[in-house]
């Protein structure tokens, strides 16, 4: 779970610094790159939701790729950021995804405890560093719905800690529930930027809205 901090959607698009780095800025800030987080998401929770007797191995290959797909995520958002020192903690975040899910895919450590810890380190890591950047950013579009869906992902990451799964198919029902309510946020977060944009009659990808998951 991340944050994008930008101004509001009236404010009109910003233009666009040249290179690589001006169209993976461009990129971050999109409604759309904020949708395919919430895909990445919610692609996985559904799986492991209808398909519950997926045994250990598979499990981890499923959490292990949405751990690294959402660390790329993260990572092209770190250049929607609009000051040099908010990016550093996205950085952060998204490197901790993509270590995530290459532990998750190592076969020594496919246990149930060993993929609980991880998941519950990750979404307690980055609920709390959501809620603190939140927190601190009185301007930040959409905070409410941050600020929520940043409390749910420290819950999941308790709830994962604290109450260890005996099972891969109690895991799966658990990091599944999760994941779909995570996806969700998103999705919302997504629609409403969309929305956003529409109204104020902007196109293409005006400073970022709030990014969450």
């Amino acid at each position: 779970m991340s944050v994008t901090r930008g101004t509001a959607p009236g404010a009109g698009p910003e233009p666009l610094a040249g290179g690589p780095a001006g169209i993976l800025a461009a990129l971050g800030r999109s409604w759309q790159w904020i949708l395919a987080s919430a895909v990445a998401t919610l692609v996985p929770g559904v799986i492991v939701l209808v398909w519950p007797d997926t045994t250990l191995h598979v499990l981890a290959v499923l959490i292990g790729l949405y751990l690294l797909v959402t660390g790329v995520i993260r990572f092209v958002g770190v250049f929607g950021r609009e000051e040099q020192g908010e990016r550093l903690p996205g950085l952060l975040l998204a490197v901790l995804f993509v270590l995530a899910g290459v532990l998750c895919l190592r076969n020594p450590l496919q246990t149930v405890a060993a993929l609980s810890l991880i998941v519950g380190v990750v979404w307690l890591v980055s609920g709390m560093l959501t809620l603190f950047t939140a927190l601190a950013s009185r301007d930040l579009p959409h905070r409410g719905v941050v600020i929520g869906a940043a409390l749910l992902a420290v819950v999941a990451g308790i709830v994962v800690l604290a109450l260890p799964a005996e099972s891969a198919r109690a895991l799966t029902r658990l990091l599944g529930l999760w994941l779909v309510l995570l996806g969700l946020v998103e999705a919302a977060v997504a629609v409403a930027w969309r929305s956003a944009l529409s109204r104020a009659g902007v196109t293409g990808t005006a400073r970022g809205p709030a990014r969450t998951g």
